[in-house]
């Protein structure tokens, strides 16, 4: 499938060395007054080539809007975007034409369509992100008229960890550094990490910590649509994400249910809870508290040093990668959990709104 949602919908196409990346964005409702630029600085932070720790390719990432949008608002018909490659350097992977590249999709794209394209991954790169942090980051813009905000940082690169919950931090000052962690000193032990594996022609995971605040009580589905489970499923369709968990997640299979439940209070009216072991949802649906989760992002598998595969014919052969890779996708990553996120969210708030219309 390469559409996402019910009601607010993302058609995306594009490959990494195609001539472009685009989408078409269903369901926004005509009349809401889009900032086109606040898109453009959106995308800015998901580019390549913005610090010494990300991939040396160098793209502008300008996203023309191609209809849909009117003097800055909303038509309510489809917008279709387009953003077009213009530094992809294809012949750094001719060598691999025919060697199917370890933990990479080369093999099960082979098995899947009878062949491939193999430069820089084609439709499997993480490159095609880039319509999901269109259609997301004007899903934050709508959700933001609301009072709902969205923001993720690093929590974890490797072994080194924030030692404390989101509650500790000032999550404005994220963008404060390289890594987009809010401490800057944990920062700067994360981006020496990655620059060393980095010089080792190796690469690191980490993990992605993601908090949303105000989303009312009452989003959500029962049974098959939860929004917990939607959420997860948006995480895990992030290139390179091996986990997700969202409230006390697995750290709540060890406690007992005394340790972990979520006392209501009624305070001057409005219903909250004492705790937030729940992650803000309740039955796959809101509760009006904070909903936060954990992304794991596994280490890029592309390494820059000699790696024992094999041919599409079967032939044992030694891959030597080349080309320009981030050796962690964690800082980069950091959008693409918001816009993914906020894409979730206004569907389901437009499903809500749906139901009420009833």
């Amino acid at each position: 499938m390469n559409t996402t949602g019910l009601i607010y919908r993302l058609t995306s196409y594009g490959e990494s060395h195609g001539s472009a990346i685009g989408g078409v964005i269903e369901g926004i409702p005509a009349g809401i007054a889009l900032d086109t630029e606040a898109v453009q600085a959106f995308l800015a932070r998901r580019r390549p080539g913005q610090s010494a720790i990300t991939t040396t390719r160098n793209e502008n990432d300008r996203v023309e809007f191609l209809s849909g949008i009117y003097e800055g608002v909303t038509t309510g018909t489809p917008i279709g975007f387009i953003v077009r490659n213009n530094d992809a350097r294809s012949s750094d992977y001719e060598a691999t034409r025919h060697i199917f590249r370890p933990s990479h999709a080369d093999y099960t794209y082979t098995a899947k369509y009878g062949h491939r394209d193999h430069r820089g991954g084609g439709r499997a790169s993480a490159r095609v992100t880039i319509a999901t942090c269109v259609a997301g980051a004007i899903a934050m813009q709508i959700l933001a008229q609301m009072g709902v905000t969205i923001r993720a940082y690093t929590s974890q690169v490797g072994t080194i960890s924030l030692p404390h919950d989101y509650t500790a931090y000032d999550l404005n000052a994220i963008d404060n550094n390289a890594v987009r962690c809010p401490d800057n000193d944990v920062a700067t032990r994360m981006e020496n990490l990655i620059k060393e594996v980095r010089s080792e022609g190796d690469s690191i995971g980490g993990i992605v910590t993601c908090v949303v605040q105000g989303v009312p009580a009452g989003w959500g589905e029962p049974i098959y649509d939860k929004l917990h489970a939607d959420i997860g499923k948006a995480m895990l369709n992030i290139n390179a994400v091996k986990g997700f968990e969202y409230g006390m997640g697995f750290a709540g299979a060890s406690q007992r249910g005394s340790q972990v439940c979520d006392i209501y209070d009624n305070c001057d009216g409005n219903i909250t809870t004492r705790t937030n072991h729940s992650g803000g949802i309740q039955g796959g649906i809101s509760n009006g508290a904070d909903i936060y989760f954990r992304v794991a992002f596994k280490p890029t598998p592309t390494l820059l040093q000699p790696i024992e595969s094999i041919t599409d014919q079967g032939e044992a052969t030694l891959l030597n990668n080349q080309g320009r890779h981030d050796p962690c996708v964690v800082p980069r990553a950091i959008p693409i959990v918001e816009a993914s996120v906020a894409m979730v969210l206004l569907d389901h708030y437009l499903r809500n709104k749906a139901v009420q219309l009833k």
